[in-house]
């Protein structure tokens, strides 16, 4: 089965089941990088309880398809899947899964960083987090935008809604 190369759902995923599905009956791949995202119990000294998630539907997959693209002009890769979740998640559910297949290991690192750095700053999400203090939305961190420079990309980061 063929998978979209994005997926914005509230539902878990599976790591070997998605990476099984990305490199399936291609036999060039040589590589196969992946991250994923957890919620932290800790922002700072601060303790999380549990962070919501929201995006603009329709918005947010063409952001990613596109940023996709990119990667693709960028990296020799064989093929790209990024999961996000949304809505209230709480601390060590997964949050979010880049991996990239590559003929080669170097390609694939670099083309899943990039993915991630596009992701953390640019991609149209939103997220509140939970504290002993009450909920607040959180600010774009300036070493995500430091970290999407270094591809050439000026970050604008995302506001909360």
């Amino acid at each position: 089965m063929l998978l979209p190369r994005v997926s914005i759902q509230t539902r878990d995923f599976d790591l070997g089941a998605e990476v099984a599905a990305l490199r399936a009956s291609d036999g060039s791949v040589g590589a196969v990088v992946s991250f994923i995202g957890t919620v932290r119990d800790r922002n700072g000294a601060q303790g999380v309880s549990a962070m919501e998630l929201e995006h603009y539907p329709g918005m947010t997959e063409r952001s990613i398809e596109a940023m996709i693209d990119a990667a693709f002009q960028r990296f020799d890769m064989r093929a790209a899947r990024v999961v996000h979740r949304v809505g209230v998640l709480q601390p060590l559910e997964q949050i979010v899964l880049v991996a990239v297949t590559s003929a080669h290991r170097g390609q694939a690192f670099q083309a899943c960083e990039f993915l991630m750095d596009y992701l953390k700053t640019q991609a149209p999400f939103w997220k509140k987090e939970t504290t002993p203090d009450g909920a607040h939305w959180v600010d774009a961190r300036v070493s995500d935008d430091e970290a999407l420079q270094r591809w050439g990309i000026a970050g604008v980061g995302n506001a909360a809604p």
